[in-house]
């Protein structure tokens, strides 16, 4: 009786297995794969089949690590794998991008005697391919038998060398393929044509079109896809167009790609339309990728309305929390200088990665917010996310344009260490960084040491010259650049004719824009006679400048006759000065400068009423002045002053610092310049005034603050005016230490009581 209760027992554990196993099978073929996850884990005994149908569905639509946790629960209950198994787990490993775990179920499948099989085989070969281990992949293509290497073998290998940019090696494996004897699918031209596009090889493009429609694959979505993905890389959007014309059932990955190859050329609104009809006409739901790339569009086009109302979109689907739809977003308000909401959404972000970090700190310095941008990226380092190569490139200019050294060489060395000096847009970057933290010499080191120059190269170390007021040196480079057997273009002309402008060398830099039409074939542009005027101009040739300027070929905007006004107030000009005042205001003086220019023009030679006339005019207009800032790097911290600002810890120490200072100074023979004050008050208080200007509040504070043997590196905002450039010169008497400031113009070295641009600027 017993026996018999066993047998019914048995009977019914099979009879329940058996409905569970079908329930399980029926949620598995509906793709509902957590209600066929409870009834598995509620089967005493499943079969190996059932096993490998639930690896297989995590394999495919994920979560993928529960297809390594099913795998590892199936060793622990003893169940065997077959050759069944190891494709869908390794299917899971390249999605993961587990290349170790990969090569653990590799042994395990030749422990038990499976990777001849040919399933199990191509499964390893394309893993190995897509987590980037070429040499294994080709490795394991090679010791399969020509018999093995069937249609699927030969797509898994081409599309691995596709999939990492190698057109070269991919297409040389199709001609291997033919030359077997195995004919390419729609599998295989779905795979060589994305690497046909980024190599740019439109023949070859219509070659494998022309295959496609001789072997009637063009019926194919995915196909077609990639017909039209490959002639918008080729530059042939007509051709690309036509082909998404004719696709009868287009999915998100097609309009992708049409809206993709808008956006590529940089045919904003086409792409902005296409996204409208997708939406409104069709009725489809944009993908991640689509959104991204529209919001590329509205940052291109600063079209912040229309990014916001994506934003919009965005939130009430959920899509904002991808991380690369919130990278776009960043970027987005970042173009349009929507700084403030950018960093709000940094902040908000769940997931962020190197990509958001590097695109706020770009919009920052974009911005003029250079300051924002270093704490950032001390945030990013916080957070444990590691700088890739576009993030530092990002952060050098930072560092440049605060001359925050101690940050800048900490970049580099970490560029070192991790390899990037091989890239040449890095370098480049800094070339410049060194060069506008005043160590030109350094920068020369580098741009020397450089296996891959081009000729921004070139140009930087040009303009890094000129800068600093080294135009030999500037013109030397410039001759070598030429004996190179590179081809000097627009902005090389224009940093030798900076740099000249910046020395004097007046005949120099008219023999250069006279030869750009001629020895160069380089037209020149506006900011070219920009330039000229500003040389003629600086070396007092007033007359010739604004000759100059009527001769110009086209109308000569607000910058050019800017030049001159500037030109103008150095030598006192009225008359000239005023000339040039009146063409400015009728062309609109784009900003204060001007106007304070002519105020100042006025204030110099005492004609208050008029300079108080010209401020009147401003403040009318609705034009503010830029205050001046300075800033210095002390142990790494950027510390920024305001002229006449009193906010400082330390202003106390800084106050009684310049006192002292004055006192001095004035036994050196110093008179305040108070041609510089705008307000018609006492020459004491006029003095008081000129004293609190941004660069000497940050020089005192550098006084203070470092060792007195350190050079001091002051950068402004704007150009120094006589005053201080005066008083730093006597400054350097006294403290008997070199003082460096950086201007909006270009490099003052101070040393001994003397300037390196020898009162030239």
């Amino acid at each position: 009786m017993t026996t018999c209760l066993k047998r019914q027992q048995v009977s019914f554990l099979r009879q329940i297995t058996t409905s569970s196993d079908a329930i399980a099978r029926y949620h598995i073929s509906r793709n509902e794969i957590k209600l066929a996850r409870r009834v598995f884990d509620q089967i005493p005994k499943p079969t190996v089949v059932l096993w490998n149908m639930m690896i297989r569905a995590y394999a495919w639509a994920g979560p993928f690590q529960q297809s390594i946790h099913l795998y590892h629960q199936m060793l622990q209950l003893r169940v065997t794998p077959n050759n069944f198994t190891f494709p869908f787990l390794l299917k899971a490993c390249s999605a993961l991008q587990e290349l170790q775990l990969g090569r653990l179920i590799h042994c395990h499948a030749h422990i038990l005697g499976l990777t001849m099989d040919i399933y199990v085989s191509t499964a390893l070969l394309d893993m190995y391919a897509k987590c980037g281990n070429l040499f294994q992949a080709q490795t394991l293509f090679n010791t399969m038998s020509h018999r093995d290497r069937d249609v699927v073998a030969w797509n898994a290998m081409i599309a691995a060398f596709s999939f990492h940019a190698l057109p070269t090696q991919t297409l040389h494996l199709v001609t291997q393929m033919h030359q077997a004897g195995i004919a390419p699918n729609s599998s295989t031209l779905v795979s060589i044509l994305p690497t046909i596009g980024q190599a740019n090889e439109l023949l070859q493009g219509k070659a494998t079109h022309a295959l496609s429609l001789k072997k009637s694959f063009s019926d194919s979505v995915v196909l077609q896809t990639a017909l039209l993905d490959m002639y918008a890389k080729c530059h042939q959007l007509s051709y690309a167009r036509k082909i998404f014309n004719t696709v009868n059932n287009k999915n998100e990955i097609c309009w992708s790609a049409m809206i993709g190859g808008y956006v590529l050329h940089d045919c904003m609104r086409d792409a902005l339309s296409l996204y409208d009809d997708m939406v409104c006409i069709y009725g489809l739901n944009p993908t991640p990728v689509i959104l991204a790339t529209m919001l590329r569009a509205c940052a291109q086009l600063t079209d912040l309305r229309r990014g916001k109302s994506l934003h919009c979109h965005m939130i009430k689907s959920g899509i904002h929390l991808d991380t690369t739809v919130g990278n776009s977003l960043i970027s987005m308000y970042a173009k349009c200088a929507i700084m403030d909401d950018a960093v709000r959404f940094l902040d908000e972000m769940i997931a962020k990665d190197s990509v958001s970090y590097s695109a706020i700190i770009s919009g920052c310095v974009q911005n003029g917010y250079a300051e924002k941008a270093l704490p950032i990226f001390r945030q990013m380092q916080s957070f444990g996310i590691e700088p890739h190569l576009a993030t530092i490139i990002a952060l050098l200019p930072a560092c440049s344009h605060l001359a925050a050294l101690q940050h800048g060489t900490c970049c580099h060395g970490y560029t070192v260490v991790r390899g990037f000096t091989n890239d040449t847009s890095i370098c480049n970057a800094i070339i410049d960084m060194y060069s506008k933290c005043g160590k030109i010499t350094v920068s020369r080191e580098i741009f020397d040491r450089m296996q891959d120059k081009d000729i921004i190269s070139w140009n930087t170390m040009i303009i890094g010259y000129g800068i600093h007021g080294l135009c030999i040196e500037a013109l030397s480079l410039f001759h070598e650049l030429q004996v190179s057997g590179f081809k000097p273009d627009d902005v090389t002309l224009i940093a030798v004719l900076s740099a000249c402008s910046h020395s004097g060398l007046v005949t120099e830099g008219k023999h250069w824009f006279s030869s750009m039409s001629q020895g160069f074939n380089i037209k020149p542009r506006m900011e070219h006679h920009i330039c000229m005027v500003d040389l003629l101009a600086r070396a007092g040739n007033l007359d010739e400048a604004y000759t100059f300027i009527q001769r110009m070929p086209f109308v000569p905007d607000v910058r050019v006759w800017g030049s001159l006004l500037a030109a103008c107030r150095t030598h006192k000009n009225i008359e000239i000065g005023e000339e040039v005042s009146k063409k400015i205001q009728l062309l609109g003086p784009e900003g204060t400068g001007n106007f304070v220019l002519m105020s100042n023009i006025y204030s110099s030679i005492g004609r208050w009423d008029d300079a108080a006339h010209i401020r009147s005019i401003q403040r009318h207009r609705g034009y503010k002045k830029s205050p001046g800032c300075s800033w210095i790097e002390i142990s790494g911290v950027i510390h920024a002053f305001i002229g006449g600002h009193q906010s400082h810890p330390q202003s106390a120490s800084i106050n009684n610092k310049l006192q002292e200072l004055l006192v001095q100074m004035k036994k050196l023979g110093y008179r305040a310049d108070s041609s510089f004050v705008l307000h018609d008050v006492e020459e004491e208080e006029k003095e008081q005034i000129l004293l609190y200007h941004s660069e000497k509040i940050a020089i005192a504070f550098g006084i203070l603050n470092t060792s007195p043997n350190n050079r001091i590196l002051v950068t402004k905002n704007l150009r120094i005016c006589v005053d201080c450039h005066s008083a730093i010169k006597l400054i350097t008497i006294l403290t008997e230490r070199e003082i460096t400031v950086r201007d909006a113009s270009r490099f003052h070295h101070f040393k001994n009581g003397i300037c390196n641009c020898q009162d030239f600027w």
